[in-house]
C-alpha cells in the first residue's frame, strides 16, 4: 500500500472510531509500528490529528473566530445552559471564561440573581453590565482580539485571589486520557488557574468537543466535576462517568 493510501486509510478510520491505535492500524495495513508512527506524524504536522501515546485521536471542531462561534450550534448551547442555570443560586462567587457556551449562559441569567461574577471575558461582561444586581469583576490583562478575552500574567496573578464557589469553563477539547486542552498556550494556562480558584469545575460543551484533544493542557479529566452537553446519553460519555465525573 501506497503511503498516500496509508494516510487516507488512517483519517477514514479516524472520522469513524475517534481514535486510532498504532498497533490496529500496523496489523490493518500490514506495515511496522515504525511506519505507522511515521504516517501519524505526517498527519500531525499537517494538522490533521493529535498524537497521543500508542495513537491518535481528533483534534476539536474550532475553525471559527469568536464572532463566528456565537451562531455555531446555537440551540444546543441554548440547551446547555438552561441546565447549567439549576447549579446557580443567590449569594455564590463564580468564574467563567470567556467562550460562546458561557456567554449564552450568562444571557439566560434571571434579573434577579444575585452573585458575584469574575470573569475575563468583555463580551460577559458587557452583558453583565446591564444586569440588575450580579456584581462584576473583570480580571484585567492583556486583550486578545480574537478571543475577546484577557490574558498574561495580570489576569492569572489576579485570578490567584479568588476563591469561587464554581467555575464554569467553555471546553474546546474534553478527552478522557488527554484531559481538557486547549489551541493557544496563554489561554490554557488562564483556564488553568480558574480551575484552581473554585471548589467545583463545571464544563459546558457541546458533544462535537467530546473525544479530541489539542496541544495545550488545561487540566486532567479529573479536574472537572461536571459536564453539561446537549446529549448526554451518547456511549462515547461512559468513559467519564466511569471516571466519577457527572455527566448531564
Amino acid at each position: 500500500m501506497l503511503k498516500e493510501e496509508r494516510l487516507d486509510y488512517i483519517l477514514k478510520k479516524l472520522q469513524t472510531d475517534q481514535k486510532v491505535l498504532q498497533t490496529e492500524l500496523s496489523s490493518d495495513l500490514q506495515v511496522s509500528e515504525d511506519t505507522v508512527r511515521r504516517d501519524l506524524e505526517v498527519l500531525a504536522q499537517s494538522g490533521q490529528l493529535i498524537k497521543v501515546r500508542g495513537g491518535a485521536i481528533p483534534h476539536s471542531p474550532n475553525p471559527y473566530s469568536f464572532k463566528e462561534r456565537i451562531r455555531y450550534h446555537e440551540d444546543d448551547k441554548k440547551h446547555i445552559a438552561r441546565k447549567a442555570l439549576s447549579f446557580l443560586h443567590d449569594g455564590q462567587t463564580i468564574i467563567i471564561d470567556g467562550g460562546t457556551s458561557t456567554l449564552t449562559l450568562v444571557q439566560l441569567f434571571p434579573p434577579n440573581l444575585h452573585l458575584t461574577v469574575v470573569t475575563n471575558s468583555v463580551p460577559i461582561v458587557a452583558q453583565l453590565i446591564e444586569h440588575p444586581v450580579i456584581e462584576v469583576v473583570f480580571t484585567g490583562g492583556r486583550i486578545g482580539k480574537d478571543s475577546q478575552t484577557a490574558g498574561g500574567m495580570d489576569t492569572i496573578n489576579m485570578l490567584r485571589k479568588v476563591h469561587a464557589d464554581l467555575c464554569f469553563l467553555g471546553i474546546c477539547s474534553l478527552h478522557p486520557d488527554a484531559g481538557v486542552t486547549g489551541l493557544d498556550l496563554g489561554e490554557a494556562d488562564v483556564k488553568s488557574v480558574m480551575v484552581e480558584s473554585a471548589n467545583k469545575t463545571i464544563a459546558l460543551a457541546t458533544s462535537d468537543k467530546m473525544g479530541t484533544a489539542e496541544p495545550y493542557k488545561v487540566c486532567e479529566i479529573t479536574g472537572l466535576d461536571t459536564i453539561i452537553t446537549d446529549n448526554p446519553d451518547l456511549p462515547s460519555l461512559k468513559p467519564y462517568v466511569d471516571l466519577g465525573i457527572q455527566v448531564i
